[in-house]
């Protein structure tokens, strides 16, 4: 959204990487003991199952649009002279930071319901966060939320659940969001969801009484921080348990375990900076910067994708 061109790298086609088998654009809508049901009335027949369907966001479906997506928020940035950022969590606060770094003239302001920022990680880091964002002159107010039904056009102000008045020439929403699994609940998996829609899953990522049925990714009861690293790690686990099983002539094998991860997060603050938690310390400033703000794992990313890691695609 701040640097559009920097999107060239970062949305790919599915089939640039997914070389091999068939790639079903659809949703699912259902599913049996042995077949997946779409949205489009067709049917797929499977061995072994895999649900990755993570959050729900509704983005274009074509890399074209998607790009083009990314360049009209460019240029509502651009043409602004103030910004409401509604939310503060890693999201909220990456792009609050990359618009404060690249075009420091522009009031940002930071809107969060929470009792401070990054609740997902520890006190340390959002203090330490807090600090920097007010260094940089970013407003930001927490415990309160923005009713956007209260947008004035002629006065270009929002109302916030305080009664507070905010003047902003754009916002932008960074709020949660919602799991991608209420299409499970009307499916044999219905009991395996639970209180937050998530799915019950086993030490082998197993969907719990199913023994071909893996879940992994954000959409798992898996109790860490959810996060794309992780899930590459579900990822990981669950291809070599199906290749154990595939491979095993109808023996139950021995299948391999996962462990749920300690909190850990990096959080870019603009080009150079970063906020990072690890397990036994938190930093902030360049060296978690150094780690991740520059590049933010894309060119890691699209190599583990066997894609070259700074190639751009016009």
């Amino acid at each position: 959204m701040v640097e559009p061109s920097f999107a060239e790298r970062t949305v790919i086609n599915h089939r640039e990487y997914f070389t091999k088998g068939d790639l079903i654009i659809s949703s699912a809508i259902n599913i049996s003991e042995s077949e997946v049901f779409t949205a489009d009335g067709r049917k797929f027949s499977y061995d072994y199952l895999v649900i990755a369907t993570g959050h729900t966001e509704p983005i274009p479906k074509t890399r074209t649009e998607r790009i083009d997506q990314y360049k009209g928020e460019n240029t509502k940035i651009k043409s602004a002279r103030s910004v409401l950022i509604i939310g503060g969590g890693p999201t909220g606060v990456e792009l609050a930071a990359e618009i404060a770094v690249d075009f420091p003239d522009k009031k940002v302001t930071i809107v969060h319901k929470g009792s401070r920022l990054l609740e997902y990680i520890g006190t340390k880091a959002s203090r330490k966060t807090l600090k920097w964002l007010k260094s940089r002159k970013i407003d930001v107010k927490l415990e309160q939320s923005v009713d956007l039904d209260s947008f004035t056009n002629e006065n270009r102000t929002y109302r916030t659940s305080l009664g507070e008045t905010i003047e902003a020439d754009t916002h932008f929403v960074c709020i949660g969001k919602p799991l991608g699994s209420a299409w499970l609940s009307e499916t044999l998996l219905k009991n395996d969801l639970n209180g937050d829609g998530r799915i019950q899953v086993d030490e082998y990522l197993r969907v719990k009484g199913k023994n071909n049925v893996f879940a992994i990714g954000d959409i798992t009861d898996v109790q860490e921080i959810k996060q794309g690293v992780f899930a590459q790690g579900h990822a990981k686990l669950v291809a070599k348990n199906l290749k154990l099983l595939i491979e095993g002539g109808g023996k139950e094998p021995k299948l391999g375990t996962y462990k749920a991860q300690a909190p850990m997060s990096i959080v870019s603050l603009g080009r150079k900076h970063g906020v990072a938690q690890f397990p036994f310390m938190t930093v902030v400033g360049r060296f978690p910067g150094m780690i991740k703000s520059g590049d933010l794992f894309v060119g890691k990313t699209r190599k583990e994708l066997g894609l070259e890691p700074n190639v751009k695609k016009s």
